[in-house]
């Protein structure tokens, strides 16, 4: 059996043309995901999560986006890896859907309005498993069944407007699991869900990853959910990874300061203020621009004169990594 990874991102660049010059929203980011392994991508908003799913599956805007460095490696079903970062669009076209697929963040700005929830699936269908429209559309039915919407049968001529914001969330993950794919990216898929229908969701995701040997890139902000469903987690700033482990060792001894800070950032971990009530701790500052050094250095209570020039790499030692000059020193 193939060991490799079923994902490799090798020191990702992309850069975006603007108004004010080109910016680079991504920044030599290195991640990997594994067959029937979850991954778990966390950080703040404006980190470059979303820009880096969007550069795997070949989906940046464009002229605006391009992929202007590094490698994004993938494994195909027949054994054979490829550089999605330079396979022709036609190729790629062919994978996106059937061997990789993406649940995204608001399923109502992702579905189409004006075509039913099942038309939709069985699109799907009929592109990658070369289906008739009636076996396509059984498909369909079959694939709003195995995510749990009841009256499938019923359900499958509906429209999106027709359903709850949990109900679409569903019809998002039967779309992407449509054609079985190995890979899954999971751009924060409940972000806008109540509390309930996101522990429904995320049972669902974990239970088909299971059936199906697929690996998983689930992005999110939180740790909450991190803790639960990742095998490891790869976390970014400002563009770039600064640390990467298993979740046990990343929550019990992180060795990044914005790592850490995040941690502090929990419920859980909230201290008494001086009038007795438990206040929630926050991260002094925001992401500014990127200049020589660390980028978190401008926020960090450990930096030093070290932090602040030159350029910082990522670390690795153990299956640990870690951008972070100081953290034998701040963490020891």
């Amino acid at each position: 059996m193939d060991k490799s990874p079923l994902l490799s991102i090798r020191d990702l660049e992309v850069r975006f043309r603007t108004e004010e010059g080109e910016v680079t929203p991504v920044r030599g980011v290195t991640l990997s995901v594994g067959a029937g392994e979850t991954v778990a991508l966390v950080g703040e908003s404006g980190s470059g999560k979303s820009v880096t799913s969007l550069a795997t599956m070949g989906l940046l805007p464009r002229p605006s986006g391009r992929v202007s460095g590094g490698q994004i490696l993938f494994r195909k079903r027949s054994g054979e890896t490829v550089d999605l970062a330079t396979l022709p669009s036609s190729d790629l076209r062919k994978l996106r859907g059937s061997e990789i697929a993406m649940i995204f963040q608001e399923p109502m700005t992702s579905l189409n309005p004006v075509l039913t929830v099942g038309e939709q699936i069985a699109e799907s269908v009929r592109l990658h498993m070369s289906l008739g429209h009636a076996a396509a559309l059984k498909r369909a039915e079959e694939m709003l069944e195995l995510v749990e919407i009841p009256n499938a049968r019923r359900r499958v001529h509906e429209y999106p407007h027709q359903m709850s914001g949990g109900m679409r969330q569903r019809v998002m993950i039967a779309l992407a699991m449509s054609c079985n794919p190995s890979l899954l990216i999971a751009d924060e898929p409940t972000t806008a869900l109540d509390v309930t229908i996101q522990a429904q969701i995320l049972v669902l995701i974990e239970r088909l990853q299971k059936e199906l040997g697929m690996g998983v890139l689930f992005i999110t902000h939180n740790l909450g959910v991190v803790a639960e469903i990742a095998d490891r987690v790869t976390v970014m700033y400002a563009g770039q990874v600064v640390e990467t482990g298993a979740v046990g060792a990343i929550f019990r001894t992180p060795r990044h300061p914005y790592t850490s800070a995040l941690l502090n950032c929990l419920p859980a971990r909230a201290q008494r203020g001086e009038d007795g009530r438990r206040v929630v701790q926050s991260i002094p500052g925001s992401i500014g621009p990127v200049g020589d050094g660390c980028a978190f250095a401008p926020r960090c209570s450990q930096a030093a004169d070290v932090c602040r020039t030159g350029s910082i790499t990522l670390e690795a030692e153990m299956e640990r990594s870690v951008r972070c000059v100081r953290w034998r020193e701040a963490f020891a």
